[in-house]
């Protein structure tokens, strides 16, 4: 089941990139499903989901949209997709950083220098106007900067966070697409039991975030969640005792989890009974 998880940046070829590989392994690309999906959970268009990860939503988009849930949806989204039997290229999403910690998984960044991303959209684009193209490359790219730094803190530019970047102003198309492959196939990146353990976990850990945000007890708290093996830690504030038996018994109910605990940080809350 092979995946490669690939950057979204304008202009940088990473699309063809992405279908290069999908065709070579007879896998399918994934970006749009995940848009109808999200739009769905979090009750606005398509088209709302989209202006959020572009930067160019406007300021009442911005402010009917919870960007908490926006990551938390999109993360159940992703380990959803990964389990799939078929595999997958999925492209954007964070999809690089979820999943880094997954052996079996191939993280890579496609770029290029900003004066040919420039290029190359002007062309696509069919456009003379320079300066329209490069505000519209530069608020993609901060909106991109400020998700990674919010949900992920870090920055998504730095070439550590991937197993390869590739320069496509230096490297064509179809030598991006061997260099991918050629990881794909190797034994550093073969799936084993415990690279498959990995995903289920961190795909339970979604399911059960999800669920938190959903669910009207718990919809306003906020936790650290964590699985291994199935099993499920919850932590979060001191809570009262019906607080902790609702984070429980919807933590329990989701799909996978074997069982649940919940772990107190914080000060003490004068509603939680002492002992």
């Amino acid at each position: 089941m092979p995946v490669v998880a690939i950057t979204r940046e304008m202009g940088s070829l990473g699309k063809d990139v992405a279908a290069g590989i999908g065709e070579a392994l007879g896998i399918p690309v994934l970006y749009h499903e995940v848009i109808e999906h999200l739009a769905d959970r979090m009750r606005v268009r398509k088209s709302h989901v989209i202006r959020l990860l572009d930067g160019s939503a406007g300021l009442m988009e911005r402010l009917t949209a919870d960007k908490t849930s926006l990551a938390i949806f999109s993360a159940d989204e992703i380990y959803g997709l990964v389990l799939k039997d078929s595999g997958a290229v999925i492209r954007g999403w964070g999809a690089t950083h979820l999943l880094r910690d997954v052996p079996h998984v191939v993280c890579v960044r496609v770029c290029a220098p900003l004066p040919v991303r420039k290029r190359r959209m002007m062309e696509r684009l069919n456009t003379d106007e320079a300066e329209r193209v490069s505000e519209e490359i530069r608020c993609n790219d901060e909106a991109h900067t400020a998700i990674m730094r919010r949900h992920f803190g870090l920055q998504w530019t730095d070439a550590e966070n991937y197993d390869v970047v590739l320069n496509t102003e230096r490297v064509r198309i179809d030598d991006c697409v061997e260099e991918v492959l050629g990881l794909v196939r190797s034994l550093e990146f073969a799936e084993t039991e415990n690279s498959r353990q990995k995903i289920e976990d961190l795909a339970i850990s979604a399911r059960v975030r999800a669920a938190l945000r959903c669910a009207p007890e718990t919809r306003e708290m906020k936790f650290s969640v964590a699985t291994e093996s199935a099993r499920v830690s919850v932590s979060g504030g001191r809570r009262s005792l019906e607080e902790r038996v609702a984070i429980v018994d919807i933590a329990g109910a989701v799909d996978g989890v074997r069982h649940v605990e919940y772990r107190s940080t914080g000060p003490e809350d004068p509603r939680t009974p002492q002992d």
